[in-house]
């Protein structure tokens, strides 16, 4: 099979959830209704925490940006997928391409990195409540989410610059609606075995010492809620982290999914079509499991709800 150099490859094809062009206006109109869903859900969000100051707590500070981080993170993936499915059109250029690998690895990781520090927030809240406004202070939660973000950023622009140095074979078709890192390297005819060990690496450690904060957190706020004498303090306690342990259960269990139907089916196509869990429908339901489970929330979004259509 024919090589060339990265630097003549002018463009990706990315094929899409399928072949069939008369289901192509169906996954249009389902992908658009979502996009819209979540653009809209996650900005009531960020405005009812921006516009009721009893939410402007560290709680609610990385609810916000959990927010803005899933507009960001769907936004880096649907849109070029509506436009191509608009043109009938599936080329992606090179550069576009790999700016999606970045942005989707950047966002990603950043939510992976935002669960675990509000699983740390809630940990601080229920098992040491006296001292959570020492502890959880704008001199620790806003340098967390920055940290967060750096080293999302770092995460991100060490898998995008490994895939810089491969060069491609002539057939460039990604079995995909994005241009995701694991299907870039499979395309590669150099040699990738730096890229797959980097790729679980990293993953291992990016992926595992989160999650493990979120068990440790867990496994101490569990302890402290059954050693609470009234059930109203352990309702109250274990209401205040359903949310968020929903929301970590739906990014977690879908990443998992995918990654275990990558390894039992050798089509592309199928995971493609599971890796929509973890890249559209968890941005989509955050919003909801965060709005119909939290009382703060829900009042919160009632007034501002009825600020913006009552008369001036």
């Amino acid at each position: 099979m024919a090589t060339i150099n990265q630097t003549a490859v002018s463009e990706f094809l990315l094929l899409g959830l399928t072949d069939d062009p008369a289901q192509q206006s169906l996954i249009f109109s389902i992908f658009l209704s979502m996009y819209l869903i979540t653009i809209l859900g996650n900005l009531l969000i960020i405005l009812a925490v921006s516009f009721d100051s009893h939410l402007h707590t560290p709680m609610y500070f990385f609810l916000s940006n959990l927010s803005f981080n899933d507009i960001c993170l769907i936004t880096s993936t649907v849109p070029k997928m509506l436009v191509n499915i608009l043109r009938q059109d599936q080329s992606i250029t090179y550069t576009g391409c790999l700016s999606q690998v970045c942005f989707v690895l950047v966002f990603g990781g950043l939510e992976n990195c935002l669960l675990a520090v509000m699983a740390y927030d809630r940990y601080v809240a229920i098992c040491h409540p006296l001292l959570y406004t020492v502890v959880m202070n704008p001199h620790l939660h806003v340098p967390l989410f920055l940290l967060s973000l750096v080293i999302s950023i770092v995460h991100a622009l060490l898998h995008t610059l490994m895939v810089l140095r491969l060069s491609f074979c002539t057939d460039l078709e990604i079995p995909h609606f994005f241009c995701e890192l694991a299907q870039i390297i499979k395309l590669a005819c150099s040699d990738t075995l730096i890229n797959n060990v980097l790729v679980y690496l990293v993953a291992g450690l990016f992926a595992g010492v989160p999650l493990s904060g979120i068990i440790f957190s867990y496994i101490h706020i569990v302890s402290s809620v059954l050693r609470m004498p009234s059930s109203e303090g352990k309702h109250k306690a274990f209401s205040t982290c359903g949310s968020h342990l929903s929301v970590v259960s739906l990014f977690y269990g879908t990443g998992f999914g995918v990654y275990i139907s990558s390894v039992v089916t050798d089509s592309s196509r199928k995971t493609a079509v599971a890796s929509v869990m973890y890249s559209v429908v968890t941005q989509m339901l955050n919003p909801f499991i965060y709005s119909l489970r939290n009382r703060d929330m829900k009042g919160a979004l009632r007034k501002l709800i009825g600020r913006t259509a009552s008369p001036p």
